[in-house]
């Protein structure tokens, strides 16, 4: 049941932003369930989940489809690669790997972080490389893709289109490259079917509550929250490894909440004077908003 609450959140969370479903669900699922147990439900899921948003923004489709395309030069053999190091690597060591790579790209994203890239045609494919690696090991490329697209001026409807199609494409590919090397078992068909109704509804929940709280309004909250979720699986999993004490472990999920909360309270006071000097703003008839 906690498996279904948590997609459904992720779902809930993609809906709105056109990602986040898998940076929201892993972080908590891996406490119950490795990744060789999780990735092949997951991605099954994905495939949906990312064909119903493209489905959704395919009239942005003709505006992005070139503008994206380099990046599966590199995604394609990439995802080939870490399909095979998900058969080989300790779960352990996965998840150690997972929590560390997720904070400051969620992070990064709650800081609101922005450097446009000028040439963007040579960066997309390393892009698609480690983009395609950390997919495959992890079911996770929304926090870096999002944190790319965004820096590079899309609009909301070309930007969730853009998301759509690449992680469309990269779950279809690493599904089949995933049945390839035999990763796929009766169980995750039947996690996947398990999981899909509550992600069916969380998605179109999501796409109607952003329209009301507003996009980045709703990231910078979604971001917090996933930074409390992964702080809390890192600080777990290094008291279970015994490669830190407890006190140090949660001193450490502590130093990330509190980075967390200072960016997210920097994020609505500047929301809140930027309303504040909109309501001043005077009319030519001398009257004010």
């Amino acid at each position: 049941m906690g498996l279904v609450l948590i997609t459904f959140l992720g779902a809930f969370v993609n809906g709105a932003l056109g990602y986040g479903f898998s940076s929201v669900t892993l972080p908590v699922a891996l406490i119950y369930y490795t990744n060789k147990a999780l990735n092949p439900a997951l991605v099954i899921v994905e495939v949906i989940l990312n064909g119903y948003v493209l489905f959704i923004h395919r009239k942005s489709v003709p505006n992005v489809w070139r503008r994206v395309f380099p990046i599966f030069f590199g995604l394609i053999p990439a995802i080939l690669l870490g399909s095979y190091l998900l058969s080989v690597i300790r779960a352990d060591v996965l998840k150690l790997f997972i929590y560390v790579i997720l904070i400051p790209l969620i992070l990064f994203q709650a800081a609101g972080i922005r450097w446009p890239i000028r040439s963007e045609k040579k960066f997309l494919p390393p892009l698609g490389i480690g983009v395609g690696i950390l997919y495959s090991l992890t079911t996770v490329s929304g926090p870096p893709l999002a944190l790319f697209l965004n820096n590079q001026g899309f609009s909301k409807n070309d930007f969730k289109a853009a998301l759509g199609l690449i992680r469309l494409i990269q779950a279809i590919m690493t599904a089949s490259a995933y049945f390839y090397m035999g990763l796929y078992q009766k169980s995750h068909l039947n996690l996947s079917l398990f999981i899909l109704p509550g992600i069916l509804i969380g998605i179109p929940i999501g796409a109607s509550v952003v329209r009301s709280v507003g996009t980045e309004t709703f990231r910078r909250i979604a971001m917090s929250f996933d930074s409390w979720i992964v702080s809390f699986g890192l600080a777990r999993l290094l008291v279970s490894l015994h490669l830190f004490s407890k006190g140090f472990s949660y001193g450490g999920m502590s130093a990330v909440v509190g980075i967390d909360l200072f960016l997210l309270t920097r994020f609505f006071i500047k929301k809140k004077r930027q309303l504040a000097a909109m309501s001043d703003t005077p009319f030519r008839d001398g009257s004010v908003v």
